[in-house]
């Protein structure tokens, strides 16, 4: 059984999501949380093993409360989102804070139909993810430790450093760096860009699995520019690789 936690301020979204968790056995919806505070008491009181996460929440925005909840009790989180702008971009915000993945709210048209058959089959796939605490829990010392105890014997003697014999390297123009992403992806995407040199001149080509709507792929791409300093935009037919000189292509 996968026990689940809802975060949604609205009582209709609530309805809409435990109606649709209820049709799979294997789900269990344990608890409803209407604002971030509560999500973050509840995840460490129930220790659900999935929290659907809304983002536009009061009193703690969805993005906080995934933040408290990855540095305190890291879970799976699935972002239920709508396709609104200021929304999305806190959903990819709270994908790199350590939330798994996303999920659009229903549009109000014929895609609705199938709509609780993804939920449940997103809840599922997540509740796979293994997570741990996320790097954010370090800002504010939750996750310190004491280090250890102080040694009133004599320092140690280091060994004699080790000369490796040198490997001969053969220079070759890296011509592009090909990654592929699925869940989990935006927030490690975001590292491997930051960390590449600033000189760095292959184009990177990227396919990363994101929700399916045009909305919800244009604002990963801003996003992901803004967030790394990359010229970052989706693939198109015929651009001739040699063109990209340093440019993230996403497909």
């Amino acid at each position: 059984m996968i026990r689940v936690l809802l975060v949604e301020d609205s009582a209709t979204m609530r309805a809409h999501l435990r109606e649709s968790l209820a049709a799979d056995p294997e789900l269990q919806v344990v608890g409803e949380a209407l604002d971030g505070p509560q999500a973050v008491e509840l995840v460490g009181r129930l220790r659900p093993d999935v929290v659907t996460m809304d983002m536009m929440l009061p009193t703690m925005s969805g993005l906080a409360a995934t933040e408290h909840i990855m540095a305190e009790f890291p879970t799976p989180i699935l972002v239920v989102s709508s396709a609104d702008r200021q929304e999305l971009f806190s959903t990819y915000n709270a994908l790199a804070a350590g939330a798994v993945d996303v999920l659009e709210k229903p549009r109000g048209d014929a895609s609705d139909a199938s709509w609780g058959l993804r939920l449940c089959s997103a809840v599922r796939l997540v509740s796979r993810i293994r997570v741990i605490t996320h790097p954010r829990a370090r800002l504010d010392g939750r996750n310190r430790g004491a280090g250890p105890p102080p040694s009133s014997g004599p320092p140690p003697v280091a060994a004699a450093p080790v000369q490796a014999a040198p490997v001969p390297v053969r220079e070759t123009a890296l011509q592009a760096v090909a990654v592929g992403a699925s869940t989990g992806g935006p927030g490690a995407l975001t590292d491997l860009l930051r960390a590449l040199p600033s000189g760095f001149r292959a184009p990177v080509l990227c396919v990363q699995h994101i929700a399916a709507s045009e909305p919800f792929a244009v604002a990963f791409s801003d996003w992901l520019a803004g967030q790394t300093g990359r010229d970052v935009a989706y693939a198109r037919d015929g651009v001739p690789l040699r063109s990209l000189g340093g440019r993230v292509l996403l497909a």
